[in-house]
């Protein structure tokens, strides 16, 4: 079950990044989540797990950000691509920017991703793998089907709307 809460806490800590983020460069769109119910950003759960997973593989640093650099980018791309093909949506677009590959990765945040590996891997994750051995494990299972229910609702939404908008339920409309 340490995965599943390596899983939500990056998907999380990846949601305050996107806001942080968001309300730094005055972007207009300041909601950043990607579930209808909780404020989860999954790209960043998936690429920090594989980054995670892929650290002890290699040796140092430079592993670390090679391969933590592309396991980001990776999993930047395969979601991209699963949200824009299999639901008909975006939550990001880098088109305008250079070495952009069809607007869901390109080279300046792949170097973001690369740097934020190492800040991963040798400061943010060991304080999470204390914190999450602190997590009773009967709490894994409810976790869980709450977690898969959000996604698999989520995705229906997405995919009948085509926006993402359909995930701002908590908004008012005016």
């Amino acid at each position: 079950m340490r995965w599943l809460w390596y899983f939500i806490i990056y998907s999380f800590a990846g949601f305050l990044l996107e806001v942080a983020f968001a309300r730094a460069i005055r972007h207009p769109k300041r909601d950043r989540k990607c579930l209808l119910l909780l404020p989860l950003c999954p790209v960043y759960g998936l690429g920090a797990c594989l980054i995670v997973w892929l650290a002890p593989m290699g040796n140092g640093p430079l592993w670390v950000a090679l391969s933590g650099g592309l396991a980001a980018t990776g999993a930047e791309l395969i979601m991209g691509a699963f949200y824009r093909f299999a639901l008909g949506v975006e939550f990001w677009d880098y088109s305008g920017m250079p070495g952009s590959l069809g607007g869901l990765v390109c080279p300046v945040f792949s170097a973001c991703w690369t740097a934020l590996s190492l800040l991963l891997v040798y400061a943010v994750h060991p304080l999470t793998a204390a914190l999450t051995a602190l997590i009773p494990a009967w709490l894994g299972p409810p976790a869980l089907i709450v977690l898969n229910a959000d996604i698999l609702v989520s995705c229906v939404a997405l995919r009948r709307t085509g926006t993402t908008e359909v995930l701002r339920w908590y908004a008012p409309d005016w």
